[in-house]
């Protein structure tokens, strides 16, 4: 009876021009500029740093031979340089991490009881005004660059957090799938451009217009979101009323009127470890190759650089497409199908960990087969985008009123793959040969399986005890 009542009110309620699409296309680029953001100093940084201050030996050059013809010298040469070193360099990048891991949980709790539309609208605006602060940090010295990174990395800490928690009060259960994969996705699609485009940046202009440019837009993002989105379907100024019914009646029994956090069953549920350990398994596969993939394009692969930004952005995009695609197809196998949301969840993040982890085993013994290595990378990372319908939307289906709370438990075991992952990957890849990476790729597939598997056995689809208010739950 419920579903059939849901799925009437589906037909009346279309998504075009519905507020909660809106919200979505939204969120879709603020997490774009997120990434952007996030990963532009990590092609900036190329073009800042002296080229003989840190010079890797490279050992690959003896197996694979050049791919490509010389690259061609940039075309702009008056961006300032600095000396840094690699372990200086390597501060730079890891540093967003340091910053980015501590408001993970108070921007969960935060979220949940007051909303997340302003801490994440601030959270992205203070990410994009410390990016436009970038070259004047550069400028004073690595230490306050590392300083200004690392508060970016505070900011955007709450982001994830406060759009979970906004999405426990717009989104349909059998619309979670396709609106929380829309919305996320601009992750992806941020990676895509950024890469490529703050080559091109650099290549015809100068690197400080990489963050001048990002930051501003940034800031643009930031008004739309400020004027056009709204805590919850109560208070939004346009919604209509049918859609707001809609939205409130399939939510009424999966939220809690208690405002008290049951912290010692919420550190006892297994279905929460699941996600943990997915989470993390994921990220640790996630990070590695974002932040060593254009390494092992040029280190390897032997790609120039032109080639480097857009074969190292070529994996996200397949990311993104499948995103969209599958977060579709998983409200489609629960609402036509009748399969149950936790079969949906096991079912798509097993597809979405075993299949990176074999195609990424497989990128490691490709040798110099240029055009196979590439195409097993870019299908380890697009196959990839199928967990975002399993472990990554599964705290709605435990405990919506508590879902920015536990995507900030979860994203801060989730953030120490970003922060470990690249350089214990960098110390097993000292001498840059196919060995080490095969190493590397190894542990990565590993992680990624046992996330598999601990998930499958230990997730949930159903509303919990705790996460509903009862008393019993919260005594537990």
């Amino acid at each position: 009876m419920k579903v059939s009542l849901t799925m009437s009110l589906c037909v009346s309620v279309p998504a075009c021009c519905s507020a909660r699409y809106n919200l979505a296309v939204l969120a879709l680029f603020g997490f774009f500029m997120l990434y952007a953001l996030r990963v532009n100093l990590s092609v900036a940084l190329v073009d800042m740093v002296n080229s003989t201050s840190s010079q890797q030996v490279n050992s690959s050059a003896s197996v694979c031979p050049d791919h490509s013809a010389s690259p061609q010298v940039p075309r702009n040469t008056t961006g300032k340089k600095y000396d840094w070193d690699a372990d200086t360099q390597g501060w730079i990048l890891c540093s967003f991490f340091f910053g980015y891991i501590l408001t993970q949980i108070p921007g969960g709790h935060i979220a949940g009881r007051f909303g997340g539309k302003l801490l994440l609208g601030f959270g992205i605006l203070g990410t994009a005004i410390f990016t436009l602060l970038t070259p004047l940090a550069a400028d004073l010295g690595a230490g306050y660059l590392i300083a200004v990174r690392a508060l970016e990395g505070f900011g955007e800490g709450v982001t994830f957090p406060a759009m979970h928690a906004m999405w426990s009060s717009w989104a349909p259960p059998l619309e979670r799938s396709r609106l929380l994969s829309l919305s996320y996705a601009g992750c992806q699609l941020g990676t895509v451009v950024s890469l490529p485009v703050s080559g091109l940046i650099c290549y015809y202009l100068d690197w400080i217009y990489v963050f001048y440019i990002f930051g501003a837009l940034g800031v643009v993002w930031f008004i739309l979101w400020f004027f056009l989105v709204s805590d919850t379907p109560q208070s939004h100024r346009t919604i209509s009323d049918s859609e707001k019914e809609y939205i409130l009646s399939t939510l009424k029994h999966e939220l809690s009127k208690d405002t008290d956090v049951p912290i010692c069953a919420i550190l006892k549920s297994m279905p929460l470890w699941a996600i943990v350990v997915a989470h993390f398994s994921y990220n640790w596969t996630f990070y590695t190759l974002l932040t060593l993939l254009p390494t092992y394009m040029k280190e390897i692969l032997r790609f120039n650089v032109q080639e480097n930004g857009f074969l190292s952005a070529l994996p996200y995009f397949g990311c993104w497409l499948c995103m969209i695609i599958t977060g579709y197809v998983a409200d489609l196998m629960r609402e036509k199908f009748n399969f149950s949301t936790v079969a949906v969840r096991k079912i798509f993040n097993t597809f979405g960990m075993v299949g990176p982890a074999v195609f990424l085993l497989a990128a490691g013994y490709t040798g110099c087969n240029y055009t196979l290595a590439v195409v097993f990378l870019t299908l380890s990372t697009t196959i990839g985008g199928f967990s975002m319908s399993g472990y990554n939307i599964n705290h709605l289906d435990i405990a919506p009123s508590f879902a920015g709370l536990l995507l900030g438990i979860t994203n801060t075991f989730g953030t120490i793959p970003g922060m470990v992952g690249p350089v214990i990957g960098k110390a097993l890849t000292h001498d840059n040969t196919v060995a080490q990476w095969q190493v590397v790729f190894y542990i990565a597939a590993a992680i990624n399986i046992f996330g598999a598997i601990f998930f499958a056995i230990f997730a949930s689809g159903s509303v919990q005890d705790w996460a509903v208010g009862t008393k019993k739950a919260q005594r537990s």
